[in-house]
């Protein structure tokens, strides 16, 4: 059974995707999406939570998440988050005896791997994933939108098919994993095209000729190849 709430952001990704002007991996836009409500949530009340308290103060965050809190402005909300983090978590088990600090304790180690907003955006692209193939299987609808996608990036094209395999009957499954590679063989066959072009236009032979489509094939490879990271820096 499809859970509506997960529905209608998948859905708004995926029409998103086929607007005028847009050319992006719908997955990559939910995580983008999700990405934003957790920042924008731990950087407000629910900083304040204590249940979510203890939980950031034992998983702490990764840097990427911790250099975008910090570019948000709101510097109190994150540096009380780090207070307390030192204080509870940090602080407290350097104080613990050279044990603490032996090779055989792991925390500074997993500490490095942890971060609370990774792991609830985790958590919501799981079901979000789940819900694509869902809404495939049952709505022929959505399964005319998946195919008219621009691509999905390699690293969310391997999490729908790994999806997919584990949701799906062993019957419908093939059917599935042939509309993705449909979608992914189109948008990967251009691409390379438009790199090579690319390549050729710094030959002296070539450089009257017009671009075409490859003056951002080198960004557009890079989404391809590597999903979301920075959509600041790399702009749709």
């Amino acid at each position: 059974m499809i859970e509506k709430i997960y529905t209608i952001p998948v859905n708004e990704a995926f029409d998103a995707a086929l607007n005028a002007g847009h050319s992006g991996c719908p997955i990559c836009a939910i995580y983008k999406k999700l990405e934003d409500i957790e920042l924008d949530t731990i950087l407000g009340a629910a900083m304040m939570e204590p249940d979510i308290r203890i939980t950031t103060n034992e998983k702490g965050f990764c840097g990427k998440h911790f250099d975008m809190m910090f570019n948000m402005k709101n510097r109190l909300p994150l540096a009380l988050m780090i207070e307390s983090h030192l204080s509870q978590n940090i602080v407290k088990t350097l104080r613990g005896g050279i044990f603490n600090l032996s090779p055989k304790n792991k925390k500074f180690e997993k500490q490095k791997e942890s971060c609370y907003v990774c792991g609830r955006i985790e958590k919501f692209s799981s079901k979000m994933l789940e819900t694509t193939v869902l809404l495939w299987e049952q709505e022929k609808e959505f399964k005319e939108k998946l195919l008219k996608q621009p691509y999905f990036c390699l690293p969310h094209y391997s999490a729908l098919l790994y999806t997919g395999e584990y949701t799906l009957s062993k019957k419908l499954y093939p059917d599935f994993a042939g509309n993705c590679k449909e979608v992914m063989v189109a948008y990967s066959e251009k691409l390379l095209a438009d790199i090579s072009w690319f390549v050729k236009k710094f030959d002296y032979k070539y450089q009257d000729e017009p671009w075409g489509d490859s003056k951002d094939a080198v960004e557009r490879a890079i989404k391809f190849l590597s999903g979301y990271k920075d959509l600041d820096t790399l702009r749709r």
